[in-house]
């Protein structure tokens, strides 16, 4: 069983930047698909960025405006979403999710139709200005 979990959130000042970290267990296998989620205050999850865990291709929504990076350490079984110029409306809970893919290209569309199979608790986050 796929296990993740989720940490790195917290209050945070509005321009600041965070980095939320999600280690996965529970697998050994290179070609999965690691993602960044948030559920923004009022609003449904949305995903954020996708990564390939063999080869590193990252894919972003368009949402993401160029201030956040997804990276991976595989030795660590770690995947990280940094955010850059944290905004009010950033302000929600941050999911981590997984699902296991035979190519990169298939991230990009788990990503836009929230396909994965494996889910964290989340982690939150809160910006104040």
């Amino acid at each position: 069983q796929v296990q993740l979990v989720e940490s790195g959130g917290g209050s945070v000042q509005a321009g600041g930047s965070v980095t939320l970290s999600c280690v996965y267990s529970g697998h050994n296998d290179s070609n999965y698909c690691m993602a960044w989620f948030r559920r923004p205050l009022g609003k449904s999850r949305e995903g954020v960025a996708t990564i390939y865990t063999s080869d590193a291709s990252a894919y972003y929504d368009d949402s993401a405006e160029g201030r956040f990076t997804i990276s991976q350490d595989n030795v660590k079984n770690t995947v990280y979403l940094q955010i850059n110029s944290l905004k009010a409306e950033d302000t929600g809970m941050y999911y981590c999710a997984a699902t296991r893919a035979g190519q990169s290209a298939a991230c990009e569309t788990s990503l836009r139709y929230k396909a994965f199979a494996y889910w964290g608790r989340g982690t939150q986050i809160i910006v104040s200005s």
